[in-house]
């Protein structure tokens, strides 16, 4: 039986280690986290969409152990790194989490180890930083006493159709055989590989698949702006286009970007396009639109008011959704902190209402909000309500009586449940 060890148990690492242990596999999920390792040795989930039956089983058959101890990883096969790789303040790419469990795993792989980095980082890492801390820490070489691979981690929270096993895994190898001995471990969970030439293929490969969807939400985003001042629909816009049966893919304009890698892996390859003279001007123009969605979504929330006859300072507003995406509880990068930032700044009094996320977790970016707790329901009791996450519960209720104004960021409330007061950002 291959025993598996994956460090870093978050919304990538915990489904993984469910895959590797359904599919026979002996893993061992490591996490500097205790409360983590804790849950899942009591059979608990912390991820909304991971079954907390299912960890039992596993824990409970032995398939499935956790800890903090990161010695264990000599007892392992093969360990894989799925920890984070955000930006720092700024806007540069903070490998510190990397190097750091590099560091810690590299006095205890043994020969013939195979170490894959999941993270989504900038091309290069794996067989620069990473592999520099693994070797000097370790005193081994590798591709010679242990192996060394990328391969990208694809996740799409929410998506019930979205399952690890059929997700088809991009696979890149430092040299021929690191590919070979990590193409034989994935093959134990996952159906489909693609193999790759190398490891800064892979990464270049997940870095170009987010930043598609930048480019192409920073597109809908500004035109959501110039259709809006021509009193054009952008939602009814897309909604015909989609019809062509070619040559076009829908997208959806909202408040900002959110989640672990749209946000943040395009302005790695432009930090690291730097060191190479280019210019990534397409990206950085694209993280221009988008990050100024919150202030587009201020001014119109500023005219609802202002029509209604009052002003931000002093208005009690109810904001709909933390969550960074529907029906998820991953509030990571969410653009409702920013809306919450910017109303506060300008004298408002801020709620929100998320049934996802009733409590505001410790953020390594908004430390400052954490505890704070979601209202328990939606009332007619606020200046504004602002809808900033199109959660399948906000969509089935009826604001048709509501008096204050609300202002629809995702085009979520259907026409017959909108108030008289009815805006769309």
């Amino acid at each position: 039986m291959s025993h598996i060890a994956i460090v870093g148990l978050g919304y990538v690492g915990l489904p993984l280690a469910l895959q590797f242990a359904r599919s026979g596999a002996k893993v061992l999920g490591l996490d500097i986290d205790p409360k983590k390792t804790d849950a899942i040795l009591a059979g608990r989930s912390y991820i909304k969409h991971v079954s907390a039956g299912e960890i039992a089983t596993h824990t409970a058959s032995g398939a499935l152990d956790a800890s903090t101890d990161f010695s264990r990883v000599a007892e392992a096969d093969a360990v894989i790194l799925c920890v984070p790789t955000p930006l720092n303040h700024f806007r540069e790419p903070d490998l510190s989490y990397v190097l750091d469990t590099g560091k810690a795993i590299a006095p205890f792989i043994r020969d013939g180890t195979v170490v894959v980095l999941e993270s989504t980082t900038y091309p290069g890492t794996t067989d620069g930083e990473l592999r520099e801390v693994l070797e000097k820490c370790s005193g081994k070489k590798a591709g010679v006493d242990f192996h060394l691979a990328f391969s990208p981690e694809r996740e799409d929270p929410g998506n019930p159709d979205s399952k690890v096993a059929i997700i088809p895994k991009v696979v890149g190898g430092l040299t021929p055989m690191c590919l070979e001995k990590a193409m034989e471990v994935y093959g134990i969970a996952i159906q489909k590989l693609v193999p790759v030439s190398s490891c800064r293929v892979a990464e270049a490969t997940k870095l170009l698949e987010n930043i598609f969807r930048s480019v192409n939400i920073a597109l809908v985003n500004e035109l959501k702006v110039v259709y809006g001042a021509m009193d054009i629909d952008i939602w009814e816009v897309i909604e015909a286009a989609k019809t062509k049966p070619f040559g076009f893919m829908p997208f959806y304009p909202g408040p900002g970007l959110g989640g672990h890698c749209i946000p943040i892996d395009p302005f790695y390859l432009t930090w690291k396009a730097r060191e190479f003279g280019q210019h990534t001007r397409f990206i950085e123009l694209a993280g221009e639109i988008n990050t100024a969605m919150p202030d587009h979504v201020v001014k119109v929330c500023f005219e609802a008011l202002n029509n209604d006859g009052k002003a931000i300072k002093g208005a009690k507003i109810l904001l709909l959704g933390l969550a960074y995406k529907a029906n998820v509880d991953d509030d990571r990068e969410s653009p409702t902190y920013k809306l919450i930032e910017k109303f506060e700044a300008l004298g408002g009094e801020v709620f929100y209402h998320d049934p996802h996320v009733p409590v505001i977790p410790m953020t390594r970016e908004h430390s400052e909000y954490a505890g704070r707790k979601s209202v328990s329901g939606i009332a007619d009791e606020y200046d504004l309500i602002v809808l900033s996450t199109g959660h399948d519960g906000y969509k089935s209720h009826n604001f048709s009586g509501y008096a204050c104004p609300l202002v629809d960021t995702r085009n979520a409330i259907p026409a017959d449940h909108r108030p008289v007061k009815y805006h769309k950002a």
